[in-house]
């Protein structure tokens, strides 16, 4: 029989909201690191306990939270995303070009937003997590990724 426990409930004080909007100009295809950007943008506003949302603005590109320490992962990821979306299939949708509809399959299979738990101003990731835009098209474009935090403040650095 499986065993689960939990940490006991905690209680927040008054409870912010803080959004920014990160610009993340991609290199085409690929996985582009934003985590930097997301801690900065706590340690900005002084976050103290609470969640971070990060949400893609767009169709053609997604997030996801995936291993930070072997860049073979994703490889590994964009080969998988590949097959599973290939841009020779006879897709209709092709207004942008054959990289179009694939691309709108392969932010279906993964996130458009993502909600991280904060403690401490510090997003709670593990080990070996990071936080990553996934470029879905060949060439470059610049993407909008709205940072929300709704929790309360720590103390300013």
């Amino acid at each position: 029989m499986a065993r689960t426990s939990r940490t006991p409930a905690r209680l927040s004080g008054a409870v912010r909201h803080a959004e920014a909007t990160l610009q993340v100009e991609t290199p085409g295809e690929g996985f582009t690191d934003i985590t930097r950007e997301a801690t900065a943008f706590l340690t900005e506003i002084a976050a103290g306990d609470g969640v971070l949302t990060v949400f893609c603005r767009h169709t053609s590109a997604s997030l996801t939270i995936q291993e930070n320490a072997d860049r073979d992962v994703q490889t590994d990821l964009l080969t998988a995303l590949r097959t599973l979306a290939p841009r020779n299939f006879r897709w209709v949708h092709d207004t942008e070009g054959p990289d179009d509809m694939p691309a709108h399959v392969r932010t279906m299979l993964s996130d458009a937003s993502l909600s991280i738990p904060v403690r401490g101003g510090r997003p709670g990731l593990g080990t070996w997590q990071g936080i990553y835009l996934v470029e879905h098209r060949e060439r470059p474009h610049r993407r909008e990724v709205v940072l929300t935090f709704t929790g309360t403040l720590g103390q300013f650095p």
